[in-house]
């Protein structure tokens, strides 16, 4: 789990009517930024940031700290409460009360809270019952014992207990990024992505949030997606863009003379798998110099001991590019398995390799 600095500042956790809370936030949000380009808002009054590349940038923690302080200070004239964690949920309840937990450590503390920190009276007074008056004593029981006594959101709770999730499921305010937008005068992350029956879900928007901020530490090309480009095979028209790219409206409306028709496979591997044909005397299938098979394929190897048993096939058709300058010769070939699956092999160099899968 990531070491995190929560920076908690009481004065913006209510807001007020003239809005100005919400200005002071994103001011506070631009000059954290500034110092750490991974600062993420939580909610109102709630900012975290990574640890380590800023620690090591500014001279180690305490210095980090301070900077924070005096910048939050320049900005609003207020306190900011700082702590440092492993995690959302431990590193807010060590801002708040202003402790740097070692490294290593988080275990220890968050075992130590009492139970109200997870923000069930109803769980702290049903475990207080029990005996149990520590997040340590609750993580301790057994996971079937919870599910027998308590509802599903306490067996989330639970979780972040024991350890397995880093925040509670509340925690973060999923309006706030909107708001900060509109702020701003309006301004979105990128094209909007419109769901199945034209309407834009709460999870696109979760998705879209996460892949930016993913982007945002990692690069542009950290997350990418799907897309067609020209091509005569699907192989060659199946490309992967970064994420947030202007999609082309245009249409490709090159030639393409020789391309491969309909249907093509539902999925186009980045990287081919190589096999073997062999025919019904087990002997290497291979294509000819005129662009038909030596025998008709019987199995597939895919290794010495994997074999898959042929029950159709359709093809080859033969495919030569670029003649002018490097002849590349290929031959495309659909098989069935007789397990069921449908895939799409070529023919280059001498082998055969697995490119397409078919739904």
């Amino acid at each position: 789990m990531e070491r995190l600095l929560a920076i908690w500042i009481p004065t913006l956790s209510e807001e007020k009517p003239d809005g100005s809370t919400l200005r002071d936030y994103v001011a506070v949000f631009d000059v954290l930024t500034v110092l750490c380009p991974f600062t993420e808002p939580v909610r109102l009054g709630l900012f975290i940031l990574p640890v380590r590349g800023p620690s090591r940038f500014f001279g180690g923690d305490e210095a980090l700290l301070d900077t924070v302080r005096r910048s939050v200070r320049d900005v609003i004239d207020a306190v900011a409460m700082l702590g440092i964690a492993e995690g959302l949920f431990c590193a807010e309840l060590a801002a708040r009360q202003g402790l740097v937990v070692a490294a290593g450590s988080t275990e220890s503390f968050r075992r130590a809270l009492p139970l109200d920190t997870l923000g069930r009276k109803d769980l702290a007074t049903t475990c207080r019952r029990l005996g149990l008056y520590t997040v340590g004593a609750f993580a301790d029981l057994e996971r079937a014992r919870v599910a027998e006594r308590f509802s599903k959101p306490v067996l989330e709770l639970h979780r972040v207990a024991r350890g397995e999730l880093s925040e509670l499921k509340d925690q973060r305010d999923p309006r706030l990024a909107k708001r900060l937008r509109t702020q701003r005068g309006g301004e979105e992350l990128g094209d909007e992505q419109i769901g199945f029956f034209g309407q834009r879900a709460a999870g696109d928007d979760r998705a879209q949030a996460a892949a930016h901020r993913v982007r945002s530490r990692l690069g542009a090309d950290a997350v990418v997606v799907a897309s067609l480009c020209g091509g005569r095979v699907p192989e060659d028209r199946a490309t992967l863009v970064p994420f947030g790219s202007p999609s082309g409206t245009a249409l490709d409306d090159a030639p393409w003379p020789g391309q491969f028709r309909a249907p093509a496979p539902a999925m186009t591997l980045a990287h081919r798998v190589a096999v073997e044909l062999r025919d019904e005397h087990d002997t290497p299938v291979r294509v000819e110099s005129r662009g038909l098979l030596n025998a008709p394929p019987v199995s597939l190897l895919f290794t010495a001991r994997t074999r898959r048993d042929i029950v159709w096939s359709a093809g080859p058709w033969p495919l030569i590019e670029r003649w002018w300058v490097i002849s590349r010769r290929r031959a495309h070939l659909q098989v069935v398995l007789a397990t069921g699956e449908a895939l799409l092999l070529v023919a280059e160099v001498g082998r055969w390799w697995v490119v397409g899968i078919y739904d």
